[in-house]
């Protein structure tokens, strides 16, 4: 199979698993902080039992390991802003927030990988801002903080996934991802005392929570994280991401088919995510015809 049909067909499966990720975080009642924390301490874990990663973070340069590491303070930050939005809101709207992510990832990835910017690129970026207001006005007045939380973490998405684009290279996908995540656990650990209420930095998830944290970490996390990594050889950073943005599709289909989210969302809401999602597709078919239209030339 050709590897870019491949590398697609891998992604979407990954993206398929991500949809649910929203949806385990609302189902989890710890809080965001915790829940990252248990998250990134079962994959570590997970990813040191596999004697390849051992065999090949060897053979990565320490100064290429501290760029690694330092993309993975990045990944940290985004789950704790992610889950902070299922929080703050609910699991549809910190779902839709991450059908921005391309959008900063088009405006940013030139910038971070060398390649040329497009004039294109811009107008999506004010494509969105109609969708964007018509979402936050769908949404309750107590819900805009876990939306605005959201944005952030769509934003921390597009630089991982550039950064990741950037520097991958023939490095080993999940000698890559255990340097990451180990990275992001190691942040997490020294935040946890600074940002949780005192007496109660570390708590240990009951027995619903804790296999509702296992679903997450290797089925939701550790499979996918590692596959998406590899397919970013034969990907560009913004068609992975433009993949990705499939995942607020399934978690709002999800959400409001499970966790009966509906009821609290106006019709303002899902007028605002048709709006997000057709400019980001529509830019994405665009992208591509311009690809096509150089190669022919």
């Amino acid at each position: 199979m050709n590897p870019h049909r491949r590398a697609l067909i891998e992604l979407h499966i990954c993206v398929v698993l991500w949809g649910f990720t929203a949806i385990l975080g609302k189902l989890i009642t710890l809080p965001a902080a915790q829940l990252v924390f248990w998250r990134l301490l079962l994959v570590v874990v997970s990813f040191m039992c596999f004697p390849r990663v051992w065999r090949t973070l060897v053979k990565i340069p320490p100064r290429t390991m501290a760029v690694f590491a330092g993309i993975g303070v990045i990944v940290a930050l985004h789950w704790l802003a992610f889950y902070g939005s299922v929080k703050l809101a609910n699991a549809s709207v910190a779902a839709t927030c991450m059908a921005l992510a391309p959008v900063v990832t088009a405006l940013i990835e030139p910038w971070l990988t060398g390649s040329k910017f497009e004039r294109h690129n811009l107008l999506l970026g004010i494509l969105v801002i109609p969708g964007v207001a018509l979402v936050v006005g769908g949404i309750p007045r107590d819900m805009h903080l876990g939306f605005w939380v959201g944005v952030a973490a769509a934003a921390l998405a597009a630089v991982f996934g550039a950064l990741n684009k950037r520097h991958l290279a023939q490095h080993d996908a999940m000698a890559v991802s255990s340097i990451e995540l180990g990275a992001g656990f190691l942040l997490l650990t020294l935040l946890l005392p600074l940002i949780s209420p005192p007496g109660a930095s570390f708590v240990i998830p009951g027995v619903q929570d804790g296999a509702w944290l296992l679903v997450l970490a290797i089925l939701c996390t550790l499979i996918p994280f590692a596959i998406s990594l590899a397919t970013l050889r034969h990907l560009s950073a913004f068609t992975a991401q433009l993949a990705v943005n499939l995942e607020p599709v399934y978690a709002i289909f999800i959400a409001v088919l499970f966790l009966g989210e509906a009821r609290d969302l106006g019709v303002a809401f899902f007028v605002g995510v048709a709006i997000v999602l057709a400019a980001v597709f529509g830019h994405g078919w665009l992208q591509l015809r311009l690809t096509d239209g150089r190669r022919s030339v």
